[in-house]
């Protein structure tokens, strides 16, 4: 990483090394959502890990128009806060379009743009007003130094708190996969780049009116990522992957939280060493 950025009050690149971005897809209930905050938030902590809460009040980009989208802007944005809040940690949410940046501002620590918009102009530069860090996917169409494009739409703000984030390409009908060159490329741009370990997992439209997943591919990807020395893992985490309203097949379950964070750090602090870095912090 060559630059350092803003979360809230953490400098990413300074005091923080590796961030988890961790949480349910969708928010599916103030109760689940507060209770999954909670239960990552002690698991990060016991690994010393920086952690935040990822959530989607609106999963707009949802298979079939019947599929579960969440509590919507208002109502998830108030669970966001209260999580904040009581919970004490940072929150991430999709912001699909430039009428919900001023809403979501206020409580969201990181904006993320959703991969499918990478490239639209007026939500990145809306996003980048805010000032707040904001988290791009990159499109699963997209090469990765095309990214460099998206970073200065950004950019022309004058907000440098930029994350890429590397969710898998689209190889053939309803499959992905994750070429781990682009993790390096995109981080010669100059800016922390995060592994979507659950996404890249996703088969879109795999189950025809929803996306299926090989959820057993997780971890081999996210110390594969490791090992390219990327600077943060995205992660989709349920309690009960089985039965969750969005994206269960490419959840992690709740209680493999501690294995993985325990093989994938231990494998970024032998590259941060061996790459000639401080380890640790």
């Amino acid at each position: 990483m060559t630059r350092s950025i803003r979360i809230g009050d953490w400098t990413f690149g300074q005091e923080v090394s590796f961030l988890l971005i961790a949480g349910p897809c969708v928010i599916e209930s103030e109760a689940h959502a507060m209770g999954m905050a909670g239960s990552l938030k002690d698991f990060a902590e016991k690994a010393g890990v920086p952690f935040v809460f990822k959530a989607s009040y609106d999963k707009a980009n949802r298979t079939s128009r019947s599929s579960f989208r969440g509590p919507g802007l208002d109502e998830g944005t108030r669970i966001l806060a209260k999580i904040k809040q009581e919970i004490g940690v940072k929150v991430l949410s999709d912001v699909h379009a430039v009428e919900e940046v001023q809403a979501v501002e206020e409580v969201l620590d990181v904006l993320q743009t959703p991969a499918y918009l990478c490239r639209q102009t007026d939500l990145l530069t809306a996003v980048g007003r805010t000032g707040k860090a904001v988290n791009v996917k990159k499109g699963q169409f997209l090469a990765p130094w095309d990214m460099k494009h998206v970073l200065d739409k950004v950019r022309s703000t004058g907000n440098e708190n930029i994350l890429i984030t590397e969710r898998g390409s689209c190889f053939g009908y309803n499959q992905l996969v994750s070429d781990m060159r682009s993790l390096r490329i995109m981080r010669s741009l100059g800016f922390p780049v995060v592994f979507d370990a659950s996404h890249s997992v996703q088969l879109p439209g795999g189950k025809g009116d929803a996306s299926d997943g090989q959820r057993e591919f997780i971890l081999p990807l996210a110390r594969a990522s490791a090992a390219l020395g990327v600077d943060g893992i995205f992660l989709e985490v349920h309690d009960r992957p089985e039965t969750a309203r969005c994206d269960g097949p490419n959840s992690l379950p709740l209680d493999q939280i501690p294995e993985f964070l325990d093989q994938v750090l231990r494998i970024h602090e032998m590259v941060r060493e061996w790459e000639g870095r401080p380890a640790g912090e």
